[in-house]
């Protein structure tokens, strides 16, 4: 210890300062956009979801069992692109940060 100079003690609070200029903090709605450049097909898949959703259950409530089922299995459709969306994403995000 007698060998350290005093400016070698305050070494590791120069690279937290360093990390913390570097480090960017993005809100949630800019977050949500980059989300969305990158894999646009995800919130599409989505938003087709929440519609299918809420045209089923209006039709629920009006007692309109045959459109109820068609637009339940809808949203189950929905569903299942919005997942191939996101995992087709997750396959191509490694390919497309290394380019």
């Amino acid at each position: 210890m007698g060998d350290l100079k005093p400016d070698d003690e305050l070494d590791w609070v120069e690279i937290r300062e360093d990390l913390n200029r570097s480090y960017v903090t993005e809100t949630f709605f800019q977050k949500a956009k980059r989300k969305t450049l990158e894999n646009p097909l995800v919130p599409i898949g989505a938003f087709g979801t929440v519609a299918a959703l809420s045209i089923g259950l209006f039709n629920f409530s009006k007692g309109r069992q045959q459109m109820q089922q068609y637009m339940m299995r809808a949203r189950v459709g929905a569903q299942a692109f919005t997942i191939i969306c996101m995992v087709v994403g997750i396959l191509l995000l490694p390919k497309s940060k290394s380019n």
